[in-house]
């Protein structure tokens, strides 16, 4: 494995393989076993962007597996405000570091920037694009939970013109034939490519705009925030936030056996009153993060 930048890089077989690598790894990452499996090496997490559970998550997995972290978090005390570029920026970096985690603001600068790295970069997120890291966390919280992949009926909520998570689980969970139902705001539908991709495959459900057609036979209710600092206009981002919200209510209408996901953070789409209820997985899904990132990172690094 060299890069990871699109879930279109991995087939199915080789996210098994990961998912596979990643459920070996759970010990460690709950701090119960301990592994130097990458000492001497060293992670650049480079973030233009703002980021919680990503950034400690890729963190937490270098420190656990023995090697050290390097990088910035918001390019105020960096030379990308004196106008350096991020092919130079890449450049630089991999030269310091074993592998480049990157998060940026403009869809495709992972990409680009495989040009100019001689190390592995791992897309954490593209502006609306990808989020390949968030999607392989996503699959191993699903079939840690329901025990598969495959046949199942999963609907997309929120955003899914900008939310990024959206775009790489939905590409992802066709490879595995299942049914995607897309609920979204109007103006805020998922992009065409995406559900012609779904089509074609013949993976995709319903496009709706209200929770009321999918719920009742929902086994994973997957939902997403509005995405405000990619509205261009203040006043569109007003009129369709909070237009969605799981309740108590909400989750009694689904299956018994239905999980909640989020890919976090949550603003008001999901009641707190959700917390304790049985169906909420979007903490453990969290969690899944380090696990996951682990496994990559010992397979672009060379571990065993």
């Amino acid at each position: 494995m060299k890069h990871v930048i699109s879930v279109h890089d991995f087939t199915a077989e080789q996210i098994v393989t990961v998912l596979d690598n990643a459920e070996n790894m759970v010990e460690i990452a709950k701090g119960k076993a301990t592994s130097d499996l990458l000492r001497g090496k060293v992670l650049a997490c480079i973030f233009f962007e703002p980021s919680t559970r990503t950034r400690l998550s890729f963190e937490t997995a270098m420190n656990r597996l023995g090697g050290g972290v390097v990088g910035f978090a918001g390019t105020e005390a960096t030379s990308v405000v004196k106008g350096e570029t991020l092919a130079d920026t890449i450049r630089m970096v991999s030269g310091y570091a074993d592998a480049v985690v990157l998060r940026h603001p403009r869809e495709g600068a992972a990409k680009l920037a495989t040009e100019f790295s001689g190390v592995p970069i791992l897309n954490a997120g593209d502006g609306a694009g990808q989020h390949p890291t968030q999607t392989l966390l996503d699959l191993f919280t699903i079939r840690t939970e329901k025990g598969r992949l495959e046949n199942l009926n999963i609907s997309l909520v929120g955003d899914l013109r900008y939310g990024r998570t959206v775009h790489s689980l939905a590409y992802a969970l066709s490879k595995f034939g299942n049914t995607i139902n897309l609920v979204s705001p109007e103006g805020l539908e998922m992009p065409n490519e995406v559900v012609g991709y779904l089509k074609d495959k013949g993976m995709f459900g319903k496009a709706c705009h209200t929770l009321d057609e999918v719920i009742g036979d929902t086994d994973i209710l997957y939902v997403t925030r509005i995405q405000k600092e990619r509205f261009p206009d203040p006043v569109e981002y007003k009129k369709v936030a909070g237009i969605y919200r799981v309740d108590p209510k909400l989750v009694s209408r689904g299956p018994d056996d239905m999980i909640i996901m989020h890919p976090l953070p949550r603003v008001q789409e999901i009641s707190p009153e959700v917390d304790t209820l049985p169906q909420a997985r979007y903490f453990n899904q969290a969690f899944n993060g380090v696990p996951v990132r682990m496994a990559l990172l010992s397979m672009v690094m060379g571990g065993n």
